[in-house]
């Protein structure tokens, strides 16, 4: 048996919500015996043991946790020398409050920690903190990602962290930080222009410190004291184009013209679109308003004879379009590096597919999100991009009055469908 099944087959979480204090004072995990212990701890340091003589410092044993909780969970075991000897600890009790603290504070998102203190008759007494993540990916506060190989841990690569991600299928991948990223990469225009429609509200003039807002206020940038990193969401939502695209390549929109009715037809035209979402949501409007119609009304515009050999222009209705256009860009699953967001225009229709784990979303999702019953991947992201203050004026109603505006506009229903890591939703033109 091995030491991971040995470890796990007497570990059990409680199903309980109480606070973390309450979850170890009252013992709600069964107790490690001395001898599982020991038997541990005579095997030495590996994949899922480390071993501590003491804690000072919380730093340090936050990065160790998180290691373990993005590996395969493990333990750390307070109170035994590099020579596997049991030194104990002298204050114990400290020791569980001091992890508590570091589980619940230090560690992103934060893990609740199961904490067994185990004496032995020479009046030695050690602690072992029982790690398991279930809630992956785990970083420490200043946003760092740490994994265990073998006895060590060390921080993850850019590589395995973004192979790792798409693993796991983070719904908070708009929280990760932008590995590069600094306070010149955002567009201080677009910041505090978003800022000042605030002011009023917040009773105070705006302080002009693009790393203190960003951090503080909107919580889309990370780090300790002079550290700043934005997050994914940070520099989506008010990075400067250029640097949008050098830092976050896979966030580019990719719209197409087809002179037919089926991606097989000739291309007309076919653009990448970069830079922050402002500027992806008015440059795919623009592409869409060059080959289509949009109408605030229901009045029909016909740009060709009902005979002529060349097809007449579509017509939509012009809040579907924006709103469809702003559910590309804000909802997409950004883990997926090789699939891209792509607005398709055809001659009697509109196609846009954006990148969804078909894993998971099973056909009746796709049945419930018609009546707004979704599961929003970046909800940072869409509460910043819908908000007045970002000036982009999206109608409220959602997906539902979408399909509904589309259908009493056109005379045909709107189709929705998932498939090979896609979401697609094809509205048709009057």
């Amino acid at each position: 048996m091995t030491r991971r099944k040995f470890r796990n087959s007497q570990r059990h979480e409680s199903s309980s919500s109480r606070s973390f204090q309450e979850f170890i004072s009252n013992n709600a995990a069964p107790q490690t015996s001395r001898q599982e212990l020991l038997r541990l701890i005579r095997g030495g340091e590996d994949t899922y043991l480390e071993l501590k003589v003491k804690l000072s410092n919380s730093e340090r044993i936050a990065q160790g946790i998180v290691a373990l909780a993005n590996t395969s969970g493990g333990s750390i075991v307070f109170g035994v020398n590099d020579q596997l000897r049991v030194e104990g600890v002298d204050y114990p009790e400290t020791v569980q409050d001091e992890l508590v603290r570091i589980c619940r504070e230090e560690v992103v998102p934060p893990i609740i920690p199961f904490i067994d203190m185990i004496s032995f008759d020479n009046g030695r007494r050690i602690v072992a903190l029982d790690v398991d993540g279930k809630r992956r990916p785990y970083r420490t506060r200043d946003g760092k990602f740490y994994l265990r190989i073998g006895a060590e841990k060390r921080e993850a690569t850019r590589e395995e962290l973004s192979m790792f991600l798409e693993e796991i299928r983070p719904l908070n991948y708009e929280n990760i930080p932008v590995e590069g990223a600094t306070e010149n990469d955002i567009d201080d225009a677009l910041l505090w222009s978003f800022a000042r429609a605030f002011e009023d509200e917040q009773e105070r003039a705006v302080t002009y410190n693009t790393a203190e807002f960003l951090k503080r206020d909107l919580l889309l940038a990370i780090g300790n004291m002079d550290e700043f990193v934005p997050t994914v969401a940070g520099v989506m939502l008010f990075g400067k184009n250029d640097r949008v695209a050098a830092l976050f390549p896979r966030s580019g929109v990719t719209a197409i013209r087809y002179s037919g009715d089926t991606t097989s037809s000739p291309i007309i035209e076919q653009t990448e679109f970069d830079g922050n979402l402002l500027t992806q949501f008015e440059t795919l409007l623009k592409f869409v308003e060059r080959y289509c119609d949009l109408r605030d009304d229901n009045f029909l515009i016909r740009t060709a004879h009902e005979n002529s050999p060349v097809i007449a222009r579509g017509n939509y209705r012009r809040s579907v379009i924006r709103e469809a256009i702003a559910n590309a860009v804000v909802h997409r699953d950004f883990a997926l590096r090789d699939i891209p967001t792509r607005v398709l225009i055809f001659d009697r229709a509109i196609e846009i597919a954006n990148p969804r784990r078909t894993n998971g979303f099973v056909p009746p999702a796709s049945r419930a999100i018609r009546f707004g019953i979704t599961q929003r991947l970046n909800p940072q992201i869409a509460s910043i991009f819908s908000s007045a203050a970002y000036e982009v004026n999206i109608e409220s109603g959602g997906l539902p009055r979408l399909l509904r505006d589309a259908k009493t506009f056109s005379g045909r229903r709107s189709e929705i469908y998932t498939s090979n890591d896609e979401f697609r939703l094809k509205i048709y033109s009057k």
